[in-house]
């Protein structure tokens, strides 16, 4: 990642760091067409303290970096579970609903000379209700009954949990789908030449949104869920 001072321009921020683009939108910085300035004149030219803004985006990096320093492997069913929450599920509550103007907006703008972009509006609107409702499922109702499960796997529980399990992996299967879609038409999330900055912005956070996804449902497949049907 680039090193993030003041001197670091606004559009290689966002094109190391896409969700600061929340923050520069927020802050009615210019991220798209006037990015190429350094975060200080930016931040300078809407009468901003420089210093806070650089401290903004770096809690926005530190909060990522976190995200990414656990090993859940050797976590108990407990920790997993709340690793799972934190990390993938907090994640998808905020980044969902912040990107979806985004991919709008670029449907919107660019959708006449590039019609993929309707499409990608379709199965992203699609991804986000199923995401949403996915994991609003696991947090209060799959989540506790596994739990419960793992510590006392009566015969009652063993078949109450089956069905669970079955339908989230039909679920997990059916978002990598629409992840594989999204990934062949928009040629491996490769924006065109003449993209603006927004256009990247939307490539950028699909192609992370679709890294998180895959990482956050082979935690669940082939970790919580294997411990559950090792119980079985």
């Amino acid at each position: 990642m680039v090193q993030l001072t003041l001197d670091t321009q606004v559009s290689d921020i966002v094109n190391e760091l896409p969700q600061s683009a929340d923050l520069f939108r927020s802050l009615r910085i210019d991220f798209c067409c006037g990015g190429k300035v350094p975060l200080k004149d930016a931040a300078e030219e809407r009468n901003l303290n420089p210093e806070e803004v650089l401290n903004s985006v770096k809690e926005i990096a530190d909060k990522k970096e976190q995200r990414n320093s656990m090993h859940p492997s050797s976590f108990g069913a407990k920790t997993l579970v709340a690793y799972i929450q934190e990390k993938y599920h907090e994640n998808l509550r905020e980044e969902l609903p912040q990107l979806t103007p985004y991919v709008t907006r670029v449907a919107k703008v660019h959708g006449d000379r590039h019609p993929h972009l309707l499409r990608i509006q379709e199965l992203f609107k699609e991804l986000r209700d199923e995401l949403l409702d996915h994991t609003e499922d696991e947090d209060k109702n799959v989540f506790p009954l596994i739990l419960e499960f793992l510590d006392n796997p009566t015969p009652e529980l063993k078949e109450k949990i089956r069905p669970h399990v079955d339908e989230l992996e039909s679920e997990h299967a059916h978002a990598g789908e629409i992840l594989f879609e999204l990934r062949d038409i928009t040629n491996n999330f490769t924006p065109p030449e003449d993209a603006c900055g927004t256009y990247r912005v939307v490539y950028s956070r699909l192609e992370q949104l679709e890294r998180d996804t895959f990482d956050h449902v082979h935690l669940e497949n082939n970790d919580l869920f294997d411990r559950v049907r090792a119980a079985l």
